[in-house]
């Protein structure tokens, strides 16, 4: 994206909620526990199958363990927010990480997400759609009171700022 005018690309000052770690941590499990189950059921039901399907299992086991500790702590690391009168800066990802700056000018919609796992934890995701090709910028693991005032100062910010977000 092509800044405006004293906007740069740089990293943003706001750390996530560190229950956002828990939410990750929850989200790695409900991926690598289905497969592993299946593989150790199955390996005990077909005894013909059984050394490859338990092998299996034990790469899913391993690869899961290394997944379900490292990438929510990692992304933890990364991922950054800030909210300015002039940008919205974000920092995503763990494995394939991006820094994205929205200009206020080019914000379109402020939406604010809360599904299950996040209302159990306490947390909610803002998406900042804009006019850009790139896609709209998310905010993950906020607080979601935060998340409610961060959409308060957004709306007001981007109804004050001049130009037509295209």
């Amino acid at each position: 994206m092509v800044a405006d005018e004293g906007l740069r690309l740089r990293p943003p000052r706001n750390r996530v909620e560190k229950r956002a770690i828990g939410w990750w941590t929850v989200q790695a499990l409900i991926l690598v526990l289905p497969p592993l189950v299946a593989l150790i059921v199955l390996g005990v039901v077909l005894p013909a199958a059984r050394f490859w399907l338990l092998l299996g299992a034990v790469v899913v086991l391993a690869l899961g363990i290394a997944y379900v500790v490292v990438m929510p702590q990692w992304r933890f690391r990364v991922h950054r927010w800030e909210v300015t009168d002039d940008a919205v800066y974000t920092a995503a990802g763990w494995l394939l990480q991006e820094w994205r700056i929205a200009p206020m000018s080019r914000i379109q919609t402020v939406d604010t997400e809360r599904g299950p796992l996040q209302q159990l934890f306490g947390l909610s995701s803002v998406t900042v759609t804009t006019a850009s090709a790139a896609g709209p910028l998310s905010i993950d693991g906020l607080d979601h009171l935060q998340a409610k005032d961060i959409v308060e100062q957004l709306t007001a910010t981007t109804q004050a700022t001049p130009g037509d977000a295209t």
